[in-house]
């Protein structure tokens, strides 16, 4: 919902300056939720978090998609140059950051929540390829999809000093433990990806942050 960082990091008080519909429609939601706490007194705060990975993610997104086509021996399809940078966040992370915000944060606020792991989005499909031993070579750029952002960054100093919350897990242990959850769990992944992922039709298969 802030829109693309070409320099700095967003903080709580940056302004929404949303890119597409989709993010949008998170902007206007958060205004909606921040709008009842003004004029009911709901008690709500917001949490904005940064790109997510970990066991159990939908194969569509970029990471467990990337994983599930390279097992395959599939093109891992990438958008416009693979530049694009995401801050990339553990989920068990993410999910103790929510619980600080619920435990310990304040009516009406609201709280980044970021890891500090900068990546372009190549480097992750290269990443995992090296941890797979696949080549590099499957790599395959697709048409850019409009709007597409080429940079996200979050400050979460609030949280981190406020609720006393940081992120634990290292980005290199957790998409380790990423992959091999993907390998050691198909049977799990497969009733989802066996259309949108294994046999796409084109515009699905260019559907990667």
């Amino acid at each position: 919902m802030y829109g693309q960082a070409l320099e700095g990091s967003f903080t709580e008080a940056t302004p929404p300056n949303p890119s597409n519909p989709y993010s949008a429609s998170k902007a206007a939601a958060d205004m909606f939720v921040l709008a009842y706490h003004k004029t009911y007194g709901l008690n709500v705060s917001i949490t904005r978090c940064t790109n997510n990975f970990g066991p159990y993610q939908l194969p569509e997104k970029l990471i467990p998609k990337t994983i599930i086509r390279a097992l395959k021996d599939l093109p891992i399809p990438i958008y416009g140059s693979g530049k694009n940078i995401r801050d990339w966040i553990f989920v068990q992370d993410h999910c103790a950051g929510i619980e600080a915000v619920l435990e310990k944060g304040k009516p009406g606020e609201v709280y980044n929540i970021s890891a500090g792991n900068e990546i372009q989005n190549i480097e992750i499909a290269k990443k995992i390829l090296t941890l797979l031993n696949k080549p590099e070579s499957l790599i395959n750029f697709v048409e850019d999809r409009p709007g597409h952002d080429v940079r996200y960054s979050l400050d979460s100093t609030k949280i981190q000093s406020g609720l006393d919350w940081k992120p634990t897990f290292s980005f290199a242990d957790s998409l380790e433990l990423t992959v091999k959850w993907y390998l050691e769990n198909e049977h799990w992944w497969t009733p989802f990806a066996t259309e949108n992922i294994l046999h796409p039709t084109p515009w699905k298969l260019s559907g990667t942050h």
